[in-house]
């Protein structure tokens, strides 16, 4: 019978990882509101983030690093203006 519970994995981040993350992840003339909407996570909370008081975790982690090495990836997730 096949294991019906997936095994969750935590993965350790450095702090100073995330100190990078949080300075190139946000894309120049993006209002931290419109990073936080495409994210998904309200802006206190990104905020917090960025100020290094909450180190984001989950799907947010990954999104995150695929903003730092693509970040052409997220400006076609943006709304049209």
């Amino acid at each position: 019978m096949a294991n019906r519970n997936p095994t969750l994995f935590h993965i350790s981040v450095p702090q100073h990882a995330w100190d990078a993350l949080r300075l190139s992840a946000r894309p120049r003339g993006i209002a931290q509101s419109a990073f936080a909407s495409l994210l998904g996570v309200s802006v206190r909370t990104y905020q917090d983030w960025e100020q290094g008081r909450r180190n984001p975790t989950g799907a947010a982690q990954t999104l995150l690093r695929v903003a730092v090495q693509h970040p052409e990836a997220l400006q076609d997730l943006q709304p049209a203006v």
